[in-house]
């Protein structure tokens, strides 16, 4: 398994946080098992293999952190969605956007082209042309604004 499918992952475990009960902690003890992995293979290529330990470390930092900010994240994804209520977004591109912005503020190890980079490769498997666009401009925004900061430190 590469990062971007491990990232991808992340993804749908952040977007799958939108409309569960469960915590983080319980939906990816679940997720991340090899059964779990078995049982989606078929239906999912991206399921073929299941995470190594390094892996669903990442996996694990990237969906917990994402519900631990996601209050901060949403305010940024809302902050640089001009024009567009945060309601209208997706679910999809806002766990895309929540992925990314979380990688970019508290995963310094990940260049911030990276995150957004490979934020837009994962979105373009999933939304239109108009949505990945979108997604680009917000998180072009975000790491112009919010990162540079960071990064002169």
């Amino acid at each position: 398994m590469t990062r971007d499918t491990a990232r991808e992952i992340a993804v749908h475990l952040a977007y799958e946080l939108s409309f569960t009960d469960r915590s983080a902690p319980e939906l990816l003890d679940e997720r991340l098992s090899k059964e779990t992995f078995a049982a989606l293979a078929d239906e999912d290529p991206l399921y073929a293999d299941a995470p190594n330990a390094k892996q669903a470390a990442y996996i694990r930092k990237v969906v917990e952190g994402v519900s631990a900010h996601a209050a901060e994240l949403d305010a940024d994804i809302a902050r640089y969605a001009v024009g567009w209520k945060f309601a209208r977004i997706p679910l999809v591109a806002s766990a895309v956007m929540r992925v990314a912005m979380y990688e970019v503020l508290y995963m310094p190890e990940i260049p911030d082209a990276a995150a957004v980079n490979a934020a837009v490769k994962i979105a373009k498997k999933y939304e239109t042309p108009e949505t990945v666009r979108f997604i680009n401009g917000i998180l072009g925004s975000f790491v112009r604004a919010e990162a540079s900061p960071r990064n002169a430190e």
